[in-house]
């Protein structure tokens, strides 16, 4: 399992594993889950979707053991939509600690999660993702950023940045919190963390889709990051 920006007993973590890491870590299980992430698998047909699924939350749970000490099984994340107010789906949260922000991600064997003070985002996505149309992309990210991903040799790499740099400061929330993007080689998956201002080896604060980069190299869970400030 893959520490990003963050560790044991730091303001914030930021974790990155592949779903088979986290569904055999000896800390988590399904059985952590809350009755009402229950009802939302049952409507995940595809096996192993439902594990990626099950793993961004577990990975969650296990973020937030790390920052506030408490077992994974005390943790009670919850989730409420900002646009329609409703709980149950949207931004993910913890009731319990309000001072916390709190996001998951997951994609095709990977997951990914973050708590940390104040709002927090954080996206993966597989290296070998290639995001697009381009035409779509420049209506969704700024069109200069987008023509210069499209200007280097191999486009796609940069555009796959571009776009998890994007998701990530989406599910936070705000464009003008700290933004780091990192590759896991050994996961063969790019992330981007945006927040998290108080994790070691974060990134600088950068706006917009276009923050600068800041590499990480893939670490175990015992070893903290150098700092990218």
């Amino acid at each position: 399992m893959g520490t990003g920006p963050g560790r044991v007993g730091a303001a914030a973590v930021a974790l990155v594993a592949t779903t088979a890491e986290v569904l055999a870590h000896p800390e988590l299980d399904e059985d952590l889950l809350a009755p009402w992430e229950r009802r939302r698998l049952a409507g995940v047909r595809v096996p192993a979707r439902r594990d990626d699924v099950v793993a961004a939350r577990l990975l969650l749970r296990l973020c937030a053991s790390r920052v506030t000490g408490l077992p994974p099984r005390a943790v009670e994340p919850a989730q409420r939509c900002p646009g329609c107010g409703r709980d149950g789906h949207g931004r993910p949260y913890l009731p319990d600690h309000p001072g916390l922000g709190a996001s998951l991600s997951h994609a095709d064997g990977l997951a990914a999660a973050v708590v940390g003070p104040g709002p927090v985002g954080i996206d993966v996505e597989p290296l070998t993702r290639r995001p697009g149309p381009v035409t779509v992309l420049r209506r969704l990210l700024p069109h200069d950023e987008v023509d210069a991903a499209c200007a280097e040799p191999d486009p796609g790499p940069a555009l796959l940045r571009l776009w998890v740099r994007r998701e990530a400061l989406f599910k936070a929330g705000r464009d003008d919190v700290r933004l780091t993007t990192w590759t896991d080689r050994d996961r063969a998956a790019v992330v981007a963390l945006a927040g998290a201002d108080g994790a070691t080896g974060a990134g600088r604060v950068g706006r917009g889709a276009g923050a600068a980069e800041t590499p990480a190299p893939p670490l175990s869970l015992r070893q903290a990051p150098p700092s990218g400030r």
